[in-house]
């Protein structure tokens, strides 16, 4: 990819081809399509914050590698600007997330600790293999680190998932979903944070 930002140097073996990556994104992008499906339709069913969190999470990463697919190869600033646009909807999904814990606190609703243990698994499997393909990728531009960050916080995230369902079902009450649903929400924020000032750099740079 550097080769569209400066001119083309002998490759190397620490930096995978853009070929590999693209071909890593495409699969990151069904998978969590995939699972996007399956957690909106469990976390509505379960009435849980933390699996809608979850799925909405999914939902926005497949967007994103949806994006980075469309700006690999282009201008670093190109892909700086598209970095800028994921942080953006990284942030707004944080602000959601503790909107909505806020909102089923006030409520008292309680989620079903068997279904968040079930899918929490499921997901948690998939975002391992998705991990994996992109861990190659995760020191490069902010269009990549952004998407290594969002990866690596929903491997984190389903083992808090699963960790809530546990508290769940040992409490009798929501608030250990809540939690976990607060925790993923700032995730998302440092990570916006995080991609934005790696994005503004490199668009002051070129």
């Amino acid at each position: 990819m550097s080769a569209h930002c400066c001119p083309p140097s002998a490759p190397q073996p620490n930096h995978p081809q853009p070929q590999n990556y693209r071909r890593a994104l495409w699969i990151a992008l069904l998978v969590n399509f995939a699972m996007f499906i399956v957690e909106i339709a469990s976390g509505l069913h379960a009435n849980s914050v933390s699996l809608l969190a979850d799925s909405l999470d999914f939902f926005g990463d497949a967007a994103n590698y949806g994006l980075s697919l469309w700006v690999l190869g282009m201008h670093l600033s190109i892909r700086a600007k598209a970095s800028l646009v994921k942080a953006i909807s990284m942030a707004i999904f944080g602000l959601w997330i503790l909107g909505s814990a806020l909102s089923h606190l006030l409520s008292g609703v309680i989620p079903a600790p068997e279904t968040m243990s079930m899918i929490g698994v499921l997901a948690l499997l998939a975002n391992l293999g998705v991990t994996w393909l992109l861990y190659a990728y995760r020191d490069g531009d902010s269009n990549m680190r952004s998407v290594w960050l969002c990866t690596r916080n929903d491997a984190i995230g389903n083992v808090a998932v699963i960790l809530a369902a546990l508290g769940v079902f040992g409490t009798g009450s929501a608030w250990p979903d809540l939690l976990v649903a607060t925790i993923m929400a700032s995730l998302a924020l440092h990570a916006a944070w995080q991609v934005i000032i790696q994005a503004r750099v490199e668009l002051k740079t070129h």
